[in-house]
């Protein structure tokens, strides 16, 4: 069976919602504590479970995620992150080069003391990006800006290599020495790396920044290489014309590599203080031009970096009062619509990194009936007998079934 046409469906990814519980929350997990009528309601009245978005083998990242739940098998088609973040800053990568995730970090006494260098400003970040360029252009490397910490670089020379890198969101607080790069073309970062902290310690950006007590970028941290690959379109594989809204590179490059047609929204900035109620209010609006609209939020990605259960809580209530709310009641006016509600991977606080554990989902509309009538939690999705394993036919399930 295809999707209806006349069917509206609406997505809703709360980057990292799904977690672990937590002390600070008396035992409950982020998603117990917070108060979200939208989303229980969907999930009492449709049905919730598990969904499996990071294949075994692979390092759980929204990257291998949340190309699972667009319905992607990455063990086919994964491509590495910074080929995806590329590909919404429209940057042309050649099959001789390697594109890599560049973040501006803080390392501290050996330690990986902040993976965003204090989420310094786009003006700062530029200003770095720029003298990195200015510099290093004679190791055969192009940096871009992007968001914030959030960057790009493009190696030339390297041949057939992809230096295994750890992501530095996963070593919070731990010593660098233990997770430098591995394997062919690992002497490239390491070198790169090198000269780039000795023309970030005198940069007057990070003078400055050290005087008023922000973190400064002491560092560059290179990882999620790769070189890029078509995919099959979304809309030759569902049939659906479809839209995202988004704000981080990551997801709006996924969209543009699907061709997915990408919508900006004022305001949105892929943090705690994004614009919640733009983003629900630009999804309310897509409905009446695509068939299917995806929101993402990273919100509750960034607070369990954190390790800020409070954060974690007051985003997923945010994300259910500002984008679910619209969207439900926008598709409830509608004589055929669906609704999914799904977390790409948990990030707990206690924790402050991604995990594989597979996160709960929830799904509401038509022909949807209910199973187990209870709130969407991490314990509740357990109980339930819909687990979908491999992740990528959960696009598939929630648009035919």
């Amino acid at each position: 069976m295809n999707p209806d046409p006349k069917t509206k469906y609406a997505v809703v990814l709360p980057d990292g919602a799904a977690d672990e519980p937590v002390d600070e929350l008396e035992g409950r997990t982020p998603l117990e504590a917070a108060r979200t009528p939208n989303i229980d309601w969907i999930s009492t009245h449709g049905r919730q479970g598990r969904v499996v978005t990071v294949p075994e083998g692979f390092t759980p990242g929204s990257d291998v995620a949340t190309l699972t739940l667009f319905g992607y098998d990455v063990r086919e088609v994964y491509p590495g992150r910074a080929p995806l973040e590329a590909a919404a800053r429209g940057i042309t990568v050649r099959h001789d080069q390697v594109v890599f995730r560049c973040n501006l970090v803080t390392i501290v006494d050996g330690l990986m003391a902040d993976f965003t260098a204090g989420h310094m400003s786009q003006p700062e970040a530029d200003q770095l990006i720029a003298a990195l360029n200015e510099s290093l252009s004679d190791r055969g490397c192009h940096f871009y800006s992007g968001v914030s910490y959030r960057n790009l670089v493009v190696a030339s020379n390297l041949g057939d290599v992809n230096p295994r890198c750890t992501p530095p969101h996963d070593i919070p607080d731990q010593p660098v020495s233990q997770h430098q790069p591995t394997g062919p073309g690992a002497s490239w970062v390491l070198d790169v790396s090198r000269r780039a902290h000795e023309i970030l310690a005198t940069h007057d950006v990070n003078v400055v920044r050290g005087d008023l007590g922000d973190n400064p970028a002491t560092d560059i941290w290179l990882w999620g290489s790769g070189r890029p690959q078509p995919l099959t379109p979304f809309h030759k594989r569902y049939d659906l014309h479809a839209a995202a809204i988004a704000a981080v590179d990551l997801i709006r490059g996924i969209a543009k590599t699907l061709r997915i047609a990408v919508l900006d929204v004022p305001g949105a900035t892929g943090y705690l203080d994004t614009n919640y109620a733009g983003k629900g209010a630009a999804a309310v609006e897509a409905l009446n031009e695509f068939d299917l609209v995806v929101v993402h939020i990273e919100a509750p990605d960034e607070a369990g970096h954190l390790g800020d259960g409070a954060a974690k809580v007051e985003a997923i209530e945010r994300i259910d009062e500002h984008v679910v709310g619209p969207v439900l009641e926008a598709l409830r006016k509608r004589d055929k619509w669906r609704i999914l509600i799904a977390p790409d991977h948990p990030t707990p606080v206690g924790k402050r990194v991604h995990t594989s554990t597979p996160p709960p989902f929830c799904m509401a509309g038509e022909r949807i009936q209910t199973v187990l009538a209870r709130p969407l939690s991490e314990a509740n999705a357990a109980l339930s007998d819909l687990q979908i394993d491999p992740g990528h036919e959960l696009m598939e399930y929630f648009l035919k079934s």
